[in-house]
């Protein structure tokens, strides 16, 4: 009895220190992700700034019926997993690069941290001026090699790519960062094993390296997958989804709906959607990389 009473006074005093914490998390976050979720099944725009009368799932099926909704769904999907997998790639490569470097090291990772450090709109801002069709410097060095000029951000056939190569070069920092961290932490073992039996630099990269940084690799990506889903901040100062609506991803179509169509309910039911599928894709990929391990 003395030791169940032990495990009790224990259980409350964790939740006595963890209360404060969570009471902070509550309001912060519970409080506003309730009320959009409240906002969502109403009728309240901003011209009738009230909650009833409730609509139910409405909101939803309206914006789904949608083609533009899933116009935006797709081009979201398209850019995220576009924007990871070239952060990954080149992310891995900057990785093992600078593991095989010996001399200025932290040099290099201070470099490498400087595009991370800045925020999206200031990168945003510095990538438009660097893309202006008439006077950018990437236009002018394109003239120069005596190639015709792009207009980056206002041909809707390559604008969402333009997008994309602004993000990876700010966000892969992140993924170094971290694949950096792995892969120093990777035990010698297997390598030294592998070098023994005569396999190749390639084999032990595929074989060993690969496998042992699959946790990390779980994570940068997942956390990757979330960023680039909520993307806003490059859409709003680069192109404001256009043109026309090729950059029109889903955090920017709830923000028309919400503020410019005046539809809070429509545009929170569809933030909602986004919240759904980044929860999905988390759940996901934490299932499968549990299951492999």
């Amino acid at each position: 009895m003395s030791l169940f009473s032990a495990l009790d006074r224990r259980r409350r005093t964790g939740w006595a220190f963890a209360a404060p914490g969570l009471s902070a998390l509550a309001i912060t976050m519970g409080f506003p992700l309730v009320y959009a979720l409240l906002i969502s099944v109403s009728s309240m725009t901003l011209l009738k700034p009230h909650l009833s009368p409730f609509t139910g799932f409405s909101n939803f099926m309206q914006i789904m019926s949608e083609d533009l909704f899933w116009h935006s769904l797709f081009l979201t999907v398209r850019y995220s997993v576009a924007t990871v997998i070239g952060e990954f790639v080149v992310g891995l490569a900057i990785a093992l690069m600078l593991q095989r470097t010996l001399k200025m090291k932290p040099v290099y990772f201070a470099i490498l941290t400087l595009p991370m450090a800045m925020s999206p709109v200031a990168v945003a801002l510095i990538w438009r001026m660097l893309l202006q069709p008439n006077l950018g410097i990437v236009n002018q060095m394109l003239t120069g090699m005596g190639l015709p000029a792009v207009d980056w951000l206002g041909n809707s056939s390559i604008a969402l790519s333009t997008m994309v190569g602004i993000d990876i070069w700010q966000q892969t920092s992140f993924v170094v960062l971290l694949l950096s961290a792995g892969l120093a932490s990777l035990p010698k073992d297997p390598y030294e094993a592998a070098e023994v039996d005569g396999a190749t630099a390639f084999q032990q990269f595929w074989y060993i390296t690969l496998p042992l940084l699959r946790p990390i690799s779980a994570i940068a990506i997942i956390i990757q997958l979330i960023n680039e889903f909520r993307t806003y901040d490059l859409i709003y100062v680069l192109t404001k989804g256009g043109p026309g609506v090729s950059t029109e991803l889903l955090s920017f179509f709830a923000y028309k709906r919400a503020f410019q169509g005046l539809s809070l309910n429509e545009g929170n039911a569809a933030a909602f959607i986004l919240l759904l599928i980044v929860l999905a894709i988390t759940v996901v990929f934490f299932f499968m990389l549990e299951r492999k391990d």
